[in-house]
């Protein structure tokens, strides 16, 4: 069953007056996202997670931005280990508590501890990767490459924002692929599903020029190719985040 507009809602409380264990800052986010078939999105999940849909569509992102600030709770930020670029490959799913949330093909970082802290303690799908973000203050442009050490993935963007930063509208079609709060991840030595939520700010977003973009994760993902350019692109400038725990099996 489609969770409700209420239930979507409510992930944003979902940890209210609980304690996260470690806060990030988000920045220069592009979302690019494509329409897929929703048989294809189901074929590719575990069990115990369903396809989530707007309008009867299913969705692939790629999502490349910054993270800064990175800290545990009661600690200061370390520098160089504390800020790197990130990229990842998603969809979204609802578990079968009937919660909404984010399944993450696979996220690329560009600090190889960072890569083993996720893969360990969150059970994602982390792949260290080279990269490489500029911007130019002047023009707003950001290039962005992403190059994996492993070979199976290499990806270039262009792009900025522009606009008015407003909050997604509840029930739209930027709520449902941005207002996200719950991410599924799968724990392979004990076959589980786990959820951990994060708490921000809704989004501000605003539209977004894209100059250029590569599709070469999703397809180092198992997923085809997405033909032409992205159905739905949004640019967040920036949000600070709080993450919380995993929950074992959820």
């Amino acid at each position: 069953m489609e969770p409700s507009l209420e239930t979507r809602l409510a992930q944003r409380e979902a940890r209210a007056g609980a304690t996260p264990v470690m806060f990030q800052r988000w920045s220069e986010l592009l979302f690019l996202h494509w329409r897929m078939e929703s048989e294809i999105i189901q074929e590719s999940l575990p069990p115990g997670l369903t396809v989530d849909t707007h309008d009867g569509n299913a969705w692939i992102g790629l999502v490349p931005f910054r993270m800064s600030g990175i800290r545990p709770r009661g600690f200061p930020a370390v520098p160089w280990l504390s800020a790197f670029p990130e990229m990842n490959v998603r969809t979204y799913v609802v578990d079968e508590r009937g919660r909404p949330g984010v399944w993450f093909y696979s996220l690329d970082a560009a600090r190889w501890l960072a890569v083993q802290f996720a893969r360990l303690v969150f059970h994602l799908p982390y792949f260290h990767a080279s990269m490489r973000v500029r911007q130019d203050r002047e023009s707003g442009w950001i290039d962005y490459h992403s190059r994996r050490h492993d070979g199976t993935a290499e990806a270039t963007f262009r792009y900025r924002g522009g606009g008015e930063a407003r909050e997604a509208e509840p029930g739209s079609l930027e709520f449902f692929l941005v207002e996200r709060y719950l991410l599924l991840a799968r724990d392979p030595g004990r076959d589980l599903l786990h959820g951990g939520y994060v708490a921000h700010p809704p989004y501000r977003f605003q539209p977004a020029e894209v100059a250029e973009f590569g599709v070469e994760p999703i397809i180092a993902a198992g997923l085809s190719a997405p033909q032409g350019t992205a159905d739905h692109v949004a640019y967040v400038d920036a949000v600070d985040v709080s993450i919380f725990p995993l929950e074992k099996g959820a």
